[in-house]
């Protein structure tokens, strides 16, 4: 294996070398390895069952008789005449480290942990630590670092792996993905995934980031996504409740979800199929101005919101979303912008009447809030759109401003 660094491979490969002695030597004299029972659900046929050594969790437990020792202390000096290795240790142990702690945790602790894990635990094995030692040297001299972040999705059904915007998408969840860095994570997720079409997927942000560039606000975007299926599929859908990060491949943290988009409305699954995926992304893209738009805003908290709420409440949240969003004619404009039949607009103007005069929503007028968000994100301009509608309400042709709204 050619070397980018060979002035610090007798170093690395010392320290590893030597923790595993010690390591071993402690389950030799009675400590206790742990393991996780994992199950591996299928679509199809039987679960299988696997039991992993958590050695993570057995070696971060050791960590100061680790960091104590002679050839972690060389090891860590040397790391510190590489600069590559002081960006690297930084990007993925963040700016409150000191220099040696980092260099400590993320290269030196990373690399033991790799070499474990691919040993299944701390008999020695060549050819894993060469791996694990290029991947380091892989990600050690990268000019940028590959942000991932993913949060399980419940509630949605998926053809196939769908983009909703640059570097972020929906795709169905492996199930061996995240036992490689967390093999405890079966208790992080939500109760029956993987089991289920409608629980079998994945939403998953990438990021390319440059020198010295942050990691993007992953659960802000994920909470952005889930709104924006919510909306255009009508599904009670969740994700979280916690996303599992990694860095160039390495595991960075795990987070929690936020709690309104970590939380499972009631109704039913649905399915996002060719027809809604363009909508999605139309959706998730005017979402990122919304804040620009205070009404607009206010009509979308009040909307979802609305989702785990009873009547009376959940009528109150409707109707200030719909005037929020329209003004105070919205059961007016909201008719006119869905329907075009005359007839089918006179029923929904009846039915947001009815809202608006303190009755609990109906089906017809619950569904018309949601579209009209969607109608109004879609349009780009929510108060060019107000205007269209009260020109069509003075007989004027309305120009075509808005693409349909699901």
């Amino acid at each position: 294996m050619p070397l980018r660094a060979p002035h610090l491979y007798p170093y690395l490969r010392g320290f590893v070398l030597g923790a595993f002695v010690v390591l071993g030597r402690e389950l030799e004299e009675g400590a206790d390895l742990p393991f996780a029972f994992e199950e591996h659900r299928q679509r199809r046929g039987p679960a299988l069952y696997e039991l992993r050594p958590l050695v993570r969790a057995f070696i971060e437990e050791r960590e100061p008789i680790l960091r104590g020792r002679e050839d972690a202390r060389v090891a860590v000096e040397e790391l510190r005449r590489e600069p590559a290795a002081a960006i690297f240790a930084h990007a993925h142990a963040g700016p409150r480290a000191t220099e040696d702690d980092a260099l400590f945790r993320t290269v030196l602790l990373g690399l033991l942990i790799s070499t474990a894990e691919s040993c299944g635990g701390f008999d020695w094995d060549d050819e894993a630590f060469e791996r694990s030692y290029a991947s380091l040297e892989s990600s050690l001299f990268g000019e940028r670092r590959r942000y991932t972040a993913v949060a399980p999705l419940v509630g949605l059904s998926i053809p196939k792996a769908t983009e909703l915007a640059a570097g972020l998408q929906v795709r169905p969840y492996t199930p061996s993905e995240l036992n490689r860095h967390w093999p405890e994570s079966r208790g992080l997720l939500p109760p029956g995934f993987g089991a289920e079409p409608d629980r079998f997927n994945f939403l998953e942000l990438r990021r390319d980031l440059e020198e010295g560039e942050d990691g993007p606000d992953a659960p802000a975007e994920i909470a952005d996504a889930v709104s924006a299926l919510r909306l255009t599929t009508s599904a009670a859908l969740a994700a979280g409740p916690v996303l599992f990060e990694t860095l160039d491949g390495r595991p960075f943290g795990i987070r929690p979800v936020l709690p309104i988009a970590a939380t499972q409305p009631p109704g039913e699954p649905s399915r996002l199929d060719p027809y809604r995926a363009p909508i999605a992304r139309d959706v998730l893209t005017a979402l990122a101005d919304a804040d620009g738009d205070p009404e607009l805003a206010e009509a979308l908290d009040r909307w979802e919101l609305s989702l785990f709420q009873n009547d009376p409440f959940r009528a109150e949240q409707l109707r200030a979303s719909l005037r929020a969003l329209l003004g105070d004619t919205w059961p007016l404009r909201c008719a006119l912008l869905l329907e075009r039949d005359g007839a089918a607009r006179e029923s929904l103007h009846a039915e947001l009447q009815a809202l608006g005069s303190g009755e609990s929503a109906s089906s017809g007028a619950l569904d018309a809030v949601r579209r009209s968000l969607v109608a109004a994100l879609r349009s780009g301009d929510r108060l060019a759109l107000v205007h269209e509608l009260d020109r069509e309400l003075l007989g004027l042709e309305r120009r075509p401003l808005l693409r349909a709204a699901v």
